[in-house]
């Protein structure tokens, strides 16, 4: 009797949309070429992953960031080889500084002329130590046999805190080699960092003496809502970095949100007797470069064992997952700390001041803001670009009540916005997530990557983008005024006409001449589906009543 099977063989480019699936991915974004083929066919005959042709390598990364910020899944970018992988090299760097898992699949040239300086088409020498510097780990697939294994550890990675961006280089001759479909296509497990039972001791015990007690939020503790409220309800408060924003939802009174800056939060602090930073880097531009005077006895939480005393000395550290040790923590101080009942309301009463003082230096830019905060409410996804209009209030308002809808660029670079609003509109709407996307971007940040427009109207991504339109890189003209004698050079921007512009993309296009108007177009805007463009003219607004000049310093 013949016992012969037959065995389901597959390309190595379709094991990889098959191990996609299997970690839950719903979208990934790329451009496709001649050394990502049989990834993307694979994509397109089995209909399980929403493929979007971004119109570049650097947008397509910024939209796989933005789709894992909001999801917490995989981000998935897919590019070509050689100048193809090069152009996404910045985005990637965003996404490491951001600390968001991602996996960046580029083709590579044949394995018969690889590594050997002969000139191939789209060779680049030296590609995966390019890849490598610029994310967390870079590898290349040499055989179809190792292929399963490579995608699992680089995923593994890319989950493993510190997260962030790993890359994959697989040649065009493998991805198209055929091998046996896996039985197994499961990614490795990732598990939290659990914190040493006498650490979290040793720290309660730090800890259940102080009256004044506040928690700072990052990034790394965006997973730890439920833990953060047993802490609010023994009565600390909590102040956040820009990407821990919603971990505890902005309205709640015990919170001070990001406004960590202001004068009125540094007096705060120096009321608090203790301070327990969570998954936070305590970055430069959130510190005034490392001169905040925080309160006298600092704790750290982080997964990444490396946090101890970078920026700031530690009073205590523990390394441990932010949820988990978190939870622990607070099973040993419940019922075993007497909290101050008015660090509450020093904590309303803080905030309250550090918004007027905000509020005041934006003379009719204030509209725009008031008008936006009564459109969305808290249910949105708020993207921002670097500009001008997003450093003055777009980091600190408006409030926002969930711990991933802030998406920011976070490493500095100009012209992510727009593509992060993509990603984030696509993440909406693959993960039935039901939030508005709405970018707030300046003109030279939006021409960097304008081509991305395209993109958004061909996915018909939900989002309303607020063009902030002064035709210069506004920020820079101000530092040359504050340290250059006022000498205004290369930072004039020649525009187009945004109305043409987005009619012949066939994009809903505002312009907003008169502050007054504010709330009328934005409810006009947010009625309409798909991409809309609200363009606001500042220099028929005038200038904001303070001036932002680069990161906010410490004067001695």
């Amino acid at each position: 009797m013949s016992t012969d099977q037959t065995t389901t063989q597959i390309t190595v480019g379709e094991l990889a949309a098959r191990f996609l699936e299997q970690c839950g991915v719903k979208a990934a974004f790329g451009v496709i070429s001649i050394h990502n083929m049989p990834i993307l066919d694979a994509f397109h005959r089995r209909q399980q992953i929403r493929f979007v042709s971004a119109r570049g390598e650097a947008g397509a990364c910024n939209m796989a960031d933005a789709y894992a910020r909001v999801t917490g899944k995989l981000g998935v970018c897919v590019t070509s080889t050689g100048t193809g992988a090069g152009n996404a090299a910045g985005a990637l760097i965003e996404a490491m500084t951001a600390g968001t898992p991602m996996l960046h699949l580029t083709g590579q040239i044949e394995s018969d002329y690889l590594d050997r300086d002969l000139g191939y088409i789209h060779e680049a020498p030296a590609q995966l130590a390019m890849l490598s510097a610029a994310g967390k780990a870079a590898f290349r697939i040499r055989n179809a046999e190792t292929a399963l294994a490579t995608l699992r550890e680089a995923t593994r990675l890319a989950f493993t805190p510190p997260c962030g961006p790993v890359s994959i280089e697989i040649p065009i001759d493998i991805q198209a080699k055929l091998l046996p479909l896996p039985a197994d296509l499961q990614p490795l497990p990732v598990n939290p960092v659990l914190a040493a039972p006498a650490e979290v001791k040793a720290l309660a015990q730090c800890l259940q003496s102080a009256k004044r007690p506040l928690l700072w939020l990052g990034g790394g503790a965006r997973a730890a809502g439920p833990a953060v409220e047993r802490f609010v309800k023994m009565g600390w408060g909590v102040v956040t970095s820009v990407q821990g924003r919603g971990v505890l939802s902005e309205a709640h009174p015990a919170n001070l949100g990001s406004y960590n800056l202001q004068k009125p939060a540094e007096d705060l602090y120096q009321t608090c007797d203790a301070m327990l930073v969570v998954g936070s880097r305590l970055r430069s531009n959130e510190t005034l470069r490392y001169k905040l005077k925080l309160p006298k006895n600092l704790y750290r939480i982080d997964a990444n064992a490396l946090a101890h005393n970078r920026g700031y000395q530690s009073d205590y550290f523990v390394q441990g997952d932010a949820l988990t040790t978190l939870h622990a923590l607070a099973d040993l101080l419940e019922g075993n700390m007497q909290v101050d009942s008015s660090l509450v309301k020093d904590v309303q009463q803080a905030h309250a001041q550090a918004v007027d003082l905000v509020n005041a230096t934006l003379g009719q830019y204030g509209k725009l803001k008031n008008a936006l905060s009564e459109q969305v409410g808290t249910d949105f996804w708020w993207v921002r670009d670097i500009t001008l209009s997003n450093s003055m209030w777009g980091n600190r308002a408006p409030m926002l009540n969930h711990p991933r809808a802030g998406v920011h660029a976070l490493g500095g670079g100009i012209g992510q916005g727009l593509a992060m609003a993509i990603g984030t509109s696509i993440a909406d709407h693959e993960h039935q997530l039901k939030r508005k996307t709405v970018a707030l971007v300046g003109d030279g940040g939006f021409m960097l990557n304008v081509g991305e427009l395209a993109c958004a109207v061909q996915e018909k991504a939900n989002l309303v983008v607020l063009l902030m339109n002064d035709s210069r890189y506004g920020v820079i003209k101000n530092i040359q005024d504050d340290l250059y004698g006022s000498r205004h050079c290369y930072v004039d921007l020649h525009n187009p006409d945004f109305a043409q512009f987005c009619s012949s993309l066939t994009v809903p296009h505002y312009k907003l001449t008169d502050p007054a108007q504010s709330a009328a177009v934005l409810k006009q805007a947010f009625e309409q589906a798909g991409p809309v463009v609200v363009e606001v003219d500042m220099n028929a607004w005038g200038p904001f009543a303070a001036k932002f000049a680069g990161p906010i310093l410490k004067k001695d």
